[in-house]
């Protein structure tokens, strides 16, 4: 056995450096004192629900860039048009993710959420707590349901040639600011007592309404409020300042945790009396491959309405189509030349339609603005027209 020589200074270092070894192994290794590293946090998933990227939507927003006043984005929604300034951020902790709900196996993770949403950074980081998601509605709302596999209507090729047989399919949202944008709101927002033009059939309120909100461009002025914490939608249409306060033509308050529908014969911040975000299509859904949900769109001319729209612009009639038709893309269009954000927008519209909730153009689908669209592969959705639909037979479709 060789045996170790050296002068006593030399034995000191080198005790010197046996017992810093020690001690960087007890800080390496010992951990707690249970020696199992903690989890940042858990992801919460509602009864029934599965993980999907619309289902995880509403986390991604408050898990990205919302705020609690309209800014530079809003899920990482970026347009041009949005000249407000971000609130202050704080940095939070996130988990791979995008939206909200169906029952259909999606393939995203819900991303954890703190009860209350607070400001975020562009950057996400992992989230720290996690609360209950919030859904865009149960996934047995038929907004939600797939309905690739229902039959025809009887009147779908009146109801197809009352749209516009030759009219093209326009997706109504750009990356200039063109589409109806929406706000994350908090219990800190202000809120309003909005006077309406239709009281009679719009919820009193209060209304909460971020200091410079974003609303729609155009004539319809729809201004939207979503809050994560409570999973509660305000919607407003018309919406103009009035002195310190605000006025509308209609509103409407939504539980997105409920398959409630308006009282019969009432409007809401849409003409059908139906909500209006659950059919925006999203880039953050599109991007991420898959959109779970109708799309809402417009027709020109309608008559009556039927489940689940709950208001009415014209009596009804046999020629026209009614308010809350369900229209789909035909499975036998084949979508393989577009590109590929178009192509998760054309296949939801083949899986779940689009619901008829307002009078307008032809054809016209509806989404938020975001700077991130590419407006040129977009454009080449016009190349579908009227001929490519057929109207679903939903006389059998309810909420669950």
């Amino acid at each position: 056995m060789r045996k170790f020589r050296g002068s006593p200074a030399r034995i000191a270092v080198a005790g010197a450096l046996l017992l810093g070894a020690i001690v960087v192994a007890v800080t390496l290794f010992g951990g707690s004192a249970s020696g199992t590293p903690q989890p940042v946090g858990t992801v919460a998933i509602g009864p029934g629900q599965t993980a999907t990227p619309w289902d995880t939507a509403l986390d991604t927003m408050a898990a990205t860039t919302a705020t609690t006043e309209p800014g530079a984005s809003d899920i990482a929604l970026a347009s041009p048009t949005a000249a407000p300034t971000a609130a202050p951020t704080a940095a939070v902790t996130v988990a791979p993710t995008v939206t909200l709900r169906p029952s259909t196996p999606l393939p995203a993770t819900p991303t954890p959420r703190p009860a209350t949403p607070t400001p975020r950074p562009a950057t996400p980081a992992p989230v720290a707590t996690a609360a209950a998601p919030c859904y865009v509605l149960p996934s047995s709302n038929v907004w939600n349901r797939d309905v690739s596999r229902l039959s025809v209507a009887s009147n779908s090729a009146t109801m197809v040639g009352a749209i516009g047989l030759n009219a093209y399919l326009h997706p109504d949202f750009d990356a200039i600011g063109d589409g109806i944008p929406y706000n994350i709101v908090t219990s800190s927002t202000p809120t309003y007592n909005v006077s309406f033009q239709y009281a009679d059939e719009s919820d009193p309120g209060p209304y909460p309404i971020p200091s410079s909100p974003r609303i729609e461009s155009g004539s319809d002025h729809h201004l939207l409020s979503l809050d994560l914490g409570q999973c509660k939608l305000w919607e407003l249409y018309d919406v103009r300042r009035a002195g310190s306060g605000w006025a509308a033509g209609s509103g409407a308050f939504f539980d997105l945790r409920s398959n409630a529908l308006r009282p019969d014969g009432w409007t809401s911040a849409d003409a059908a009396g139906l909500p209006i975000l659950p059919g925006l299509v999203r880039y953050e859904e599109v991007a991420g491959g898959s959109i779970n949900h109708a799309i809402r769109f417009t027709a020109p001319s309608t008559c009556g309405y039927i489940y689940p729209a709950t208001h009415l612009t014209a009596a009804p009639c046999s020629n026209l189509p009614p308010m809350g038709l369900r229209v789909r893309l035909k499975a036998s269009v084949d979508i393989s030349s577009f590109g590929p954000h178009a192509q998760v927008v054309l296949t939801a519209l083949k899986r779940y339609g689009m619901i008829l909730a307002d009078n307008g153009s032809p054809w016209y689908i509806s989404g938020v603005p975001d700077s991130r669209w590419n407006d040129d592969e977009f454009h080449q959705i016009q190349n579908l027209t009227g001929t490519d639909f057929e109207v679903v037979d939903t006389s059998s479709l309810r909420n669950g």
